[in-house]
Order: structure tokens, then sequence, then C-alpha cells
């Protein structure tokens, strides 16, 4: 039984698709353009068109690809992109596309393919640094603009899942080339691909790449010095919520004091497991003020966050130790009062077809609801 499957048991309904939702558009500092999706079809409709007007170079990652219609639009793309004489590059994880016929992502001739190993080969196996997945999502093309965020490609996400996705265009871009670049480097050193544009000190955005490989996992210490500044508001949203002991505290402590802290997450995800972990959470938060929203009818993928309505994040990292101090991560960070004004409406948005855990609600939860969270428990550190 699929996990879409089990939500509309466990909701009693059918899960509606989700409305289209046109992005949203800011300007960021003097130079780069964010969009911003709430919405997979016309995140996929500009990912497309971006792929097919590429005149030089398509570098594609993505944690899943799905072997459906939506995938296969993609894969032509690609193809005909190569075909044309653009340079493409594609990566997948190869444990994330277990599932998918290896057939699927036979490319054309051209087109140079890095399938991210299940497990690492020979003495690599025993290092603990070849251990995290790659669950990035980008899309860079020719340079000009760059996409990044929570979906993944397939019909599915188009309009069941709700999720969060960016599209940047100006002298931000070089973030993601060189992120894409970078990982393709480490892992095909004999393959190695030149960087083209030219790095810039842009003030408002930056992007934080967790590298397992080299024990580098800024995403979480982005966070936890967000938190810490924080003097007003933080609304966080996140598919699966584990966090460890400093950003737990890091949250109590702001809601402690004054704080308004809410977090957003689906009611019922994909992972029941990782559900039953959050909710272990969840009477300290509540007993400290914070407030917990549940989306009901749809799975909830994005990775958000926005802060004091001057802070916000974008990208990959969920709020748990795969992400945060496991995968191959990326969030972009971008200090901007107009793009987090923007990203609070999204959030009300949101909050507003979600239902609101009172703590007088979660004490008088079922019981058995309380023995898996106790005997999950000791999965904590592992997820």
């Amino acid at each position: 039984m699929t996990a879409t499957k089990v939500r509309k048991l466990l909701r009693g309904k059918g899960t509606q698709p989700l409305p289209r939702v046109e992005p949203r558009t800011f300007g960021v500092g003097e130079s780069n353009e964010a969009n911003v999706y709430v919405s997979g079809a016309p995140l996929y409709e500009d990912m497309l068109a971006a792929i097919e007007q590429a005149r030089r170079r398509v570098l594609f990652e993505s944690y899943i690809v799905k072997d459906d219609a939506m995938g296969r639009r993609f894969k032509q793309a690609i193809n005909d992109a190569a075909d044309r004489g653009v340079e493409v590059y594609v990566i997948y994880d190869g444990f994330a596309n277990l599932v998918v016929k290896p057939s699927f992502f036979r490319f054309g001739p051209s087109v140079r393919v890095m399938r991210y190993p299940v497990l690492a080969s020979g003495l690599r196996f025993w290092n603990p640094r070849n251990y995290g997945r790659d669950h990035r999502k980008i899309l860079v093309v020719d340079d000009a603009i760059g996409f990044v965020g929570g979906y993944n490609v397939g019909q599915l996400y188009e309009d069941e899942w709700r999720d969060t996705h960016l599209a940047l265009s100006g002298t931000a871009v070089w973030d993601l080339e060189n992120a894409f670049v970078d990982f393709w480097n480490i892992h095909r050193p004999k393959e190695r691909i030149e960087q083209v544009s030219r790095p810039t000190w842009d003030p408002e955005i930056r992007a934080h790449r967790n590298v397992p490989r080299q024990l580098i996992f800024p995403i979480r210490g982005m966070y936890l010095e967000a938190i810490d500044r924080a003097q007003k508001t933080i609304e966080l949203t996140t598919a699966y919520f584990i966090p460890d002991t400093d950003i737990l505290d890091g949250l109590i402590d702001a809601s402690r004091r004054g704080v308004q802290v809410r977090i957003l997450l689906p009611k019922v995800s994909n992972h029941v497991i990782a559900d039953f972990l959050a909710r272990g959470y969840f009477n300290r938060l509540l007993d400290a003020g914070v407030e917990i929203w549940r989306y009901s009818d749809h799975m909830v993928h994005a990775k958000t966050a926005t802060i004091d309505g001057e802070w916000s994040t974008i990208g990959t990292a969920n709020i748990d130790r795969l992400s945060l101090t496991g995968n191959y991560e990326i969030n972009i960070e971008i200090i901007d009062g107009g793009f987090a004004r923007g990203m609070r409406s999204v959030f009300a948005e949101d909050a507003a077809k979600a239902e609101r855990l009172t703590a007088e609600a979660w004490h008088r939860r079922a019981t058995v609801g309380r023995l898996y969270e106790w005997v999950l428990k000791p999965l904590k550190p592992l997820l």
C-alpha cells in the first residue's frame, strides 16, 4: 500500500488535487530575481521551458525522478537539449530510485550521467563520510537561471504534495552552479566540469551546502544562528521534524523569551515512523508555548523558514539528523524584508488550511499513540 493510500485511509477521505498557484516574484538586492513556487505544475512548466531553451549547458540533479509521464517529459527535454549540442549533466540518487527501472536513466549518448551509489565501494564502505544520500534538487541552465527546493520530479508531486521551490536569476545563480560542479568533481575527478560564471559577494543571498565527505554541515549552523537571533517571530515549515537537542532547545528558548514560534508540518506524512518520532517532541514544545500546526489534507514536503520578517531560507534540508548532519543538502539563505514578507504570506496561507494542535488536546491523546512514541524513541538519533 502506498503512503498516499495510507494518508487517505487515516483521513477517511480522498485527496483532492491542490489548486494551481502561480509563482510569486521578488527582487532581491541589486542584481537578483527570485520566484517562489508553491505549486508543482507551474514549476515543472518553467523548468522544462528552461531546459528546452538551453543553448550552452544544463545541470540537472534530483533525489527522485519518477518513471511516469512527468519524469519522461524531463528525460525527453534533457535528451533533446543534448541532441542540439547543449552540454548536459545529470545526477540522481541510486538509493532513492531503487524502484525505478535502470533503463529509465539511460539517456542519449552525449548526456553525462552520475548515479550516486547506494553503497560505497571498497574500503570507502567503512568510512561514515560516504553514507550521506544525495538529497538535493538542483537545475541550472546556461548559468542564467537556477532552481532549488523540495520538489522531486514526478506526477505525484505536481498537485498532491504541498512543496516549495525557488528559482533564482542573476548573480546568485553562481551558488547553485558551483554546488553542482563541486559535487560532480568530488565524485568524478577524472571527468571534471569547469566553472563558467564568476562568483560575487551578494550580501542578501547565500547558499549553504552540506558535504558529508568533507564533514561540512553548515545548514544546521545556519538554523541555530537564525533561531538565536529571533526577536519577534519564527515560522518554520518542514516535512519531517526530528530536531536534535540544540535546535529543540533553541526553539523552546525563543518561545520563552517572547518570540512567537510556529511550526507547520504534515499531520500524516509519507513516513509513519517519522511522524511518531516528531510527536515525541510535542509535549515540551507545547508546554513552552510553541504553536504546532498540522496540515491535514496533503503531504507537506516544504523545507522553509522565516524569522522576524527579515530572514528566510528555502532548500532541501528537513529538520532531522539525516538532513542536518547526514545527507548532501543545499539551502538558500535570503536576508531581505520584501522576500520575507512574501514567505510569511505563504506560511499564513498554509496555516489557514491546517489545524492548530493545543496542549490540552495533545495531553488527551490516545494511550496507543503514547506507546508508539515510547517504543520508537530510541530511533531518534538515527533519523
